[in-house]
């Protein structure tokens, strides 16, 4: 029984219009997990967050997701860990990040944010940056603004890559939880989604399944 995080949090922006944005990458694996535990929604401690409790076999889990918008994602982390007494070691925050490349995800201990104003918030809260963390690959745009590109949705030959990432993702999270964090590292931090084209592999009806799936939100509280 290796279970030491005991709060996982998505990262996104609450509404209909970002669901499937790629900024959202954090609230699409939270949704995956939620899933996986069976988790319950619980009436949260603020307005700024969704908060959901999961029983396992090895310790009670929660999970969170503020909805503050991005850049105070912060506040929502702060109040959840305050309130169950917990260290930010026992906090694993999940986000996009856009300097990994769609189709990998890497876990790391700490360190900074890499200029992800979600993270930003996290650390200003907490007052530290060493709390783990879980980002999904969503690489930069070739060529256009930055936050017209992390706003859009996801397109038809970016989902089925995204969705071996979401998959991957929640697979990470729970060799985490079982295995610890070092064994989870080394397990999928060389991952990388398979090059594959959504016109090929999906189809016009796979592709609408995966954008379906994404739009899938677990029961608030």
């Amino acid at each position: 029984m290796v279970v030491h995080v005991r709060v996982i949090a998505g990262l996104g922006n609450p509404g209909t219009r970002y669901l499937t944005t790629r900024h959202n990458a954090g609230y699409q694996v939270a949704d995956r997990v939620l899933a996986a535990l069976g988790a319950q929604p619980l009436a949260a401690p603020g307005p700024d967050l969704l908060l959901w409790r999961a029983v396992t076999d090895r310790a009670v889990l929660y999970v969170v997701k503020p909805v503050t918008f991005m850049n105070l994602s912060g506040v929502a982390v702060r109040q959840v860990t305050e309130r169950l007494g917990l260290a930010p070691d026992q906090l694993l925050v999940i986000y996009d990040c856009l300097d990994l490349a769609l189709g990998r995800i890497r876990l790391r201990q700490g360190g900074s944010s890499g200029g992800h104003r979600g993270v930003d918030s996290v650390i200003r809260e907490l007052g530290t940056d060493q709390f783990p963390r879980l980002r999904v690959g969503i690489g930069r745009p070739e060529s256009g603004a930055t936050i017209d590109y992390v706003l859009a949705p996801w397109t038809a030959a970016e989902l089925p890559v995204i969705g071996q990432s979401l998959t991957a993702a929640l697979a990470a999270v729970e060799s985490l939880l079982a295995e610890g964090l070092p064994t989870a590292m080394n397990r999928f931090n060389g991952w990388a989604a398979a090059a594959v084209s959504a016109a090929e592999t999906q189809g016009v009806d796979g592709i609408e399944n995966l954008r379906i799936d994404l739009q899938s939100r677990p029961e608030e509280a």
